[in-house]
């Protein structure tokens, strides 16, 4: 049984409750992050805890903790998790909600503390041929709300989108907000347009995903053309190559589109260099040689 973390206690994954009243749960009113370790070192984690910060600054919470507490808190539990064997990649899980309320309500309540859990999950390694072998995809309208760019535990717009991808025997769905392509239901999107590997600009339509981040950091540092700009549906039916990234995809490609094949309906030259240059970087962060 998997140890997790519930305000202030590590305790067997069956024994952590909540209240029917915490705001969590009846309004979705908080945050999340996942946070891939490799090794047992943590992928860009000051990163991921600005990207925390940043979405309790936009829902008006708190930090419950300092970067040290959380950093203390997840090597904890990496080190209680050792179920996917020594060494063995993982991911955390941890989300932050306003709190017990004494009654439902939709304003903020006072004086309520947040309610604090952390997890630990198997990340199973990523296989380069089978990764290679790409997945379908569909386009659909961004049903989403305003603030894409908060990580937001309410999550029932990505679900239906993502479900109807799955109805539509695809991975995953591309969205399109007034005609332009913004993310996937749980991912970042990249195109190539002409040898240039391209993605949107982040901003209130999409997640800053930290992957994706560190795909254009990676890019810029061996000399891969890239563009951060806006670009329309009709253009990325266009694309030689569509890719999806996140931290558990890592650096997913598309070879079929709304029924169609991406090109030659292969994964492409720029995902090669892509995908090697990001397994590298892997190996460097086990290391200890980056973060």
């Amino acid at each position: 049984m998997s140890v997790v973390y519930l305000n202030g206690e590590y305790l067997p994954l069956d024994q952590a409750k909540i209240s029917v009243m915490d705001r969590g749960f009846l309004f979705a009113d908080g945050v999340y992050e996942v946070i891939p370790a490799y090794g047992g070192l943590l992928l860009r984690m000051q990163e991921h805890m600005q990207r925390l910060q940043n979405s309790l600054d936009a829902i008006r919470l708190q930090n419950p903790l300092s970067n040290q507490q959380w950093q203390e808190i997840i090597e904890k539990l990496l080190s209680d998790n050792p179920n996917a064997g020594p060494g063995e990649d993982k991911y955390v899980y941890l989300q932050v909600t306003r709190g017990v309320a004494a009654k439902r309500n939709h304003g903020f309540p006072e004086e309520i503390k947040q309610t604090v859990f952390v997890m630990v999950n198997e990340l199973p390694p990523v296989d380069k041929d089978e990764l290679r072998a790409g997945v379908a995809a569909i386009t659909l309208d961004d049903i989403r709300w305003k603030a894409c760019n908060v990580k937001s535990i309410s999550l029932l717009g990505n679900i239906l989108l993502r479900q109807q991808a799955h109805d539509n025997n695809s991975a995953e769905a591309i969205l399109i907000n007034e005609g332009l392509v913004t993310e996937g239901a749980a991912s970042n999107v990249f195109a190539v347009f002409d040898g240039v590997m391209v993605t949107p600009p982040t901003g209130s339509r999409l997640l800053p995903g930290i992957t994706r981040d560190l795909v254009i950091e990676l890019a810029a540092g061996n000399n891969i053309p890239y563009e951060e700009r806006d670009f329309t549906e009709q253009e990325l039916l266009t694309a030689s190559e569509i890719w999806f990234t996140s931290s558990t995809k890592e650096i997913l490609p598309v070879v079929e589109l709304n029924g169609k094949p991406v090109a030659n309906g292969q994964s492409g030259p720029i995902w090669e260099k892509m995908i090697d240059i990001y397994q590298a970087y892997k190996v460097k962060l086990r290391s200890g040689e980056t973060s």
